[in-house]
């Protein structure tokens, strides 16, 4: 007869089992994909790839106007995003009293972050594109994916200032600093490495992120750089969706080749994010 003892060591063993072996699928998949892509296309990744522009519909040539759209696109998402999302934050954190408005508010900043990428997109057209007059441009892409991004911002930044302890504001304020100098001085840094991590992560999926560009500004292709903000520009999860489903005898090769290169992005931006996230974690430690 089993005692009770040894029945909870048996379903803390099962336990461990299932999430083991849980996290082992997730990896395995997850490694499968990516060593997939690598094999598929780092051979056509060469300079010449990342620093020419596509010709024959993409068949040929490189992916640098994607390249150049991508980055100017996330730069764009950033300076739109961050000033409002965080300032969103730390009132939400800080000033906003506990109440049912509040509460309110609060979901339905996350419910925003389950909205359907596309719906991003079509309210970016009617918004930027068609009301503010925007056009179909740069400007009006990065504000769109800025829309996208301000749900996971100020949700990051809110529980990033949340898990400050109450006792450091306490103690700031029992030496005579008012609540701003109180939120600038001791909850902001150290609250920014979570604000950061949660920004970066945003904006690398707004890297990835096709269905909203795909109406609002993205070109297959354009003679060359934008040169200002009203101009339409290339990007990578744009291109890569033409030259996969759009373009016939396409070569397999840059097909994945194009896939490694926006893996890549979006993998520097979580590598980027983690680095933040650790130095601000040990520089707020000692």
């Amino acid at each position: 007869m089993n005692s009770p003892r040894s029945s909870r060591q048996f379903s803390q063993r099962a336990a461990f089992g299932l999430l083991g072996l849980a996290t082992i699928v997730v990896i395995a998949i997850v490694s499968f994909i990516i060593i997939y892509i690598i094999a598929n296309g780092a051979g056509v990744i060469d300079w010449a790839f990342l620093t020419q522009p596509p010709t024959e519909a993409g068949k040929a040539g490189g992916i640098f106007p994607a390249l150049i759209g991508t980055f100017l696109l996330m730069l764009g998402t950033v300076l739109f995003s961050l000033p409002i999302g965080v300032s969103a934050g730390i009132y939400l954190s800080e000033y906003a009293k506990d109440n049912r408005i509040t509460r309110i508010i609060n979901l339905a900043i996350l419910n925003l972050a389950g909205v359907p990428s596309i719906v991003y997109g079509l309210f970016g057209l009617g918004l930027f594109v068609m009301t503010f007059q925007f056009g179909m441009s740069l400007i009006s892409a990065s504000l769109t994916l800025a829309c996208q991004a301000l749900a996971m911002v100020v949700t990051t930044s809110r529980e990033a200032m949340l898990a400050v302890p109450r006792e450091y504001r306490e103690g700031s304020l029992a030496i005579g600093a008012t609540r701003w100098q109180t939120i600038r001085h001791v909850v902001l840094p150290q609250a920014w490495s979570g604000i950061l991590t949660g920004v970066i992560l945003a904006i690398s999926r707004a890297a990835g992120e096709t269905a909203p560009i795909l109406v609002v500004g993205a070109a297959f292709l354009v003679p060359g750089l934008p040169q200002s903000l009203f101009d339409r520009f290339m990007a990578l999860p744009y291109h890569l969706y033409t030259v996969a489903a759009h373009v016939p005898g396409m070569p397999k090769g840059t097909m994945w080749g194009v896939a490694l290169v926006l893996l890549g992005v979006v993998l520097a931006f979580n590598i980027a994010s983690a680095v933040i996230r650790s130095r601000s974690g040990r520089r707020s430690h000692s």
